[in-house]
């Protein structure tokens, strides 16, 4: 029988995925947890390969034991990592971040490109290793398919840099994370 996490979860990725996220899925500590809702309820609204990605905002469950990570494919091993880049805590986000493989596919773009639109600065010298050559264009398409979910992650970008990071970095083009977005923005 499928969770009502599963089916959350599972609107987070492309459906060619769905058996691997079964594999993911079973791992998961989602009882036992201090939250009452372990996926918040809001989610982003993303089309990516001509479907809709409904990825959750925010998760709330803890990470699974590495015993049982060590059994995941490299590919299984990005999926978890995917979702524990929408945790609440922003540590565990910048771990999952370190921990997706060099070779993580397209159907990550949308939970790395999230992040540069959230206030902690220390994602984004990690993002910007991660978006490189070989992954520029999945970025690109993402935003041109995604026009309003684009301006909305410049202009979050952009607050969370005049709230936080303005005294550090006077001259907005010296912020990374406008660096990042004009590398997007190029077509």
């Amino acid at each position: 029988m499928k969770s009502k996490y599963y089916e959350r979860l599972s609107k987070g990725f492309p459906k060619e995925l769905h058996s691997d996220l079964k594999k993911v899925m079973e791992i998961l500590p989602l009882k036992n947890n201090k939250f009452d809702n372990l996926i918040h309820e809001n989610n982003i609204k993303i089309v990516f390969n001509n479907e809709i990605l409904l990825i959750p905002y925010r998760i709330y469950f803890n990470e699974p034991k590495p015993k049982f990570e060590s059994l995941l494919t490299e590919n299984q091993k990005d999926m978890l990592n995917c979702i524990y880049l929408r945790h609440h805590n922003g540590y565990l986000r910048e771990k999952r971040l370190n921990l997706l493989s060099k070779n993580s596919d397209k159907w990550s773009t949308p939970y790395i490109f999230q992040l540069i639109g959230e206030y902690i600065y220390e994602l984004l010298p990690i993002i910007d290793k991660k978006i490189n050559d070989k992954n520029l264009n999945y970025h690109i398409k993402l935003k041109d398919d995604n026009p309003k979910y684009w301006q909305q992650t410049k202009s979050r970008m952009i607050s969370y840099w005049n709230v936080y990071y303005r005294d550090k970095y006077p001259k907005l083009d010296e912020y990374l994370g406008v660096k990042i977005i004009n590398r997007i923005k190029k077509d």
